[in-house]
């Protein structure tokens, strides 16, 4: 468990600022992560990393020369928001293009993806390759849908190494892509983690037994099998990782006997004794290996084996010298730049003062804003309830992070400013302070719901057709971003059932909020029927079968939402 801590929700940050303080020759924080203290030469490559927090070294961990030019950090166990990718990017980019890596989370992807679209625009080369490394997050044939562990290490020092020597972007994001291809790893866990301010782990593993294939996010394994000797365990990771390699994997392999928080480096020693052992019975000779905690998971009590299967290309990088705060390999390798070093964040001109919008529709935005502060109140009395939900086969921080998102949106939200700009900054405030999946996805229905509410044009409501419309087109917004469709066990199975109940019943006559209440049972009945689906999106999908038997969380606090929404009108007419 976490011993040291101030407020929960500051944890993060305050760890980062601890975390500059002390390597302040090495980093420097910007608004969103860290960067490197002395900026890197111009027109060379800026590799930026990151995910959630909670994984150190990763990520903050690994910036610096040899490896990446920036790392942004989320809360704990989230994706970052799309504009502290953006920020970090910003203040890391020397002119030859950004490549932002990153484990293959849905988050993630969305989030990062946002700030790449973004970066383009402005005429930054900006491009993202996935880590997909995990071999007990999906088959061998679905390669694409791997999870990113810790074989994100290895992607982030090779990438870092090309760069380092001066490749341009095509090049280091060829070697970045070539080094996942050819990384495997396999975990097990001994026990969970806990969350900072939590008082029990997000899963246990029964005594005498020993949990394989977990995530680094709280995911428990996909197997409990019984606790055995080091030998006995070498023997199983190994097996299981030699009978799925890349093409053509040649006889020469990196490997990473990775630390998750809480087991000592002795024991990590005693395991790669017993893996190389493993290897050199099966012909494989070990290069340069790695013994340490480098891609952990809080306290978590488990430990992990990648193999890289190097070639002519990867071993040179792999080999190559760097010099971070938590990793340092062969000579120095700092270099000094004549750029001046950029302010920490880049200012930006004060957006013009907007005129007040006109008093009906401050009256509609007025009457928006105590439905959103009436999910809040929903969301903070499920919180606790969500996070568990989530941690039956997931991270555990649904909860936490749909608090974190309403909480930023209600206080976001200005009714002076009228509906439709009331509804814009929330969701952008909501996707900036969650982050993860839910974060983008309720941003993106936030945005297309404001995009598509007709204007007050002299009227406070909202007839029920013209509600149905613009509900409607969020939630197909939300399917696209996504790419779920109903059956995939996500908040969309909620989602579209609400919507459609909306629309079936939008009539001129009907009292909308009739149709509301109608709505959100609808909602409800379909969140407490995702129970028998199994997950075929997200951290949950490779524990499909633990699923199974529960709700999924997505669609339950969408359903919370609803049923709030509609209390709320029956209560304020």
């Amino acid at each position: 468990m976490t011993r040291i801590a101030n407020d929960p929700a500051s944890f993060v940050d305050d760890a980062l600022e601890g975390f500059a303080a002390a390597h302040a020759e090495a980093v420097r924080r910007v608004d969103g992560g860290v960067v490197r203290a002395t900026p890197l030469a111009l027109g060379s490559v800026a590799v930026v990393v990151g995910g959630g927090s909670g994984h150190y070294p990763a990520f903050a961990g690994v910036v610096g020369p040899g490896m990446a030019a920036g790392a942004v950090c989320g809360n704990i166990f989230t994706s970052p928001s799309a504009g502290q990718a953006y920020r970090v990017a910003r203040a890391a980019d020397a002119g030859g293009g950004v490549l932002f890596l990153f484990g293959n989370y849905a988050g993630d992807v969305l989030h990062f993806g946002d700030a790449q679209d973004r970066l383009r625009a402005e005429g930054v080369d900006a491009r993202t390759v996935l880590v997909t490394d995990d071999i007990a997050s999906a088959p061998l044939a679905e390669r694409a849908r791997r999870r990113g562990i810790a074989g994100d290490f290895v992607v982030f020092k090779i990438a870092g190494a090309a760069a380092e020597r001066g490749d341009d972007i095509d090049e280091v994001e060829r070697l970045a892509r070539h080094a996942n291809e050819r990384t495997r790893t396999l975990g097990v866990a001994f026990g969970g983690c806990t969350f900072p301010g939590a008082d029990a782990p997000l899963f246990t593993v029964p005594e005498g037994m020993m949990s394989i294939g977990l995530g680094i996010h709280g995911e428990p394994g996909i197997r409990d099998v019984p606790r055995t000797s080091s030998r006995e365990l070498a023997h199983m990771l190994v097996g299981d990782l030699l009978h799925d390699v890349p093409e053509s994997r040649g006889d020469r392999a990196a490997v990473i006997v990775n630390g998750l928080g809480s087991v000592s480096h002795e024991e990590l020693f005693v395991l790669f004794r017993d893996v190389s052992a493993e290897l050199g019975a099966a012909g494989v000779a070990v290069v340069q290996p790695e013994v340490g905690d480098l891609v952990t998971s809080l306290d978590m009590a488990g430990a992990s084996v990648t193999l890289v299967w190097l070639d002519d290309e990867l071993e040179p990088l792999w080999a190559a010298a760097a010099d971070t705060p938590a990793y340092r390999k062969g000579a120095a390798v700092r270099t000094a730049s004549s750029r001046a070093v950029a302010a920490s964040i880049a200012s930006e001109p004060e957006a013009p003062r907007r005129p007040l919008a006109a008093p009906d529709d401050r009256r509609r935005a007025e009457h928006a804003r105590g439905l959103l502060r009436a999910a809040q109140e929903a969301i903070a009395v499920a919180a606790a309830d969500l996070g568990a939900l989530d941690a039956v086969a997931g991270d555990g921080d649904h909860g936490v992070g749909m608090r974190a998102g309403v909480d930023a949106a209600v206080a976001a939200f200005d009714p002076e400013a009228g509906l439709q700009r009331a509804l814009t900054t929330a969701a952008d405030a909501w996707s900036e302070r969650a982050g993860g999946t839910s974060g983008a996805l309720w941003a993106t229905a936030l945005r297309r719901l404001a995009a598509e509410l007709p204007a007050s044009g002299g009227r406070s409501a909202l007839t029920p057709g013209e509600l149905a419309s613009a509900v409607g087109a969020a939630v197909d917004a939300v399917a696209e971003r996504g790419g779920a469709v109903v059956g995939d066990k996500t908040m969309l199975d909620a989602m579209r059932p609400y919507a459609d109940a909306l629309r079936a019943g939008a009539t001129a006559e009907v009292d909308i909020r009739s149709l509301l209440a109608d709505a959100a049972r609808a909602a409800t009945a379909a969140a407490e029927a995702t129970a028998a689906l199994r997950p075929s999106k997200g951290r949950a999908r490779p524990l499909a079968e633990r699923s199974l038997g529960h709700p999924d969380p997505g669609a339950t606090s969408f359903a919370l939402i609803a049923t709030a929404v509609a209390r709320h009108l029956e209560q304020n007419p």
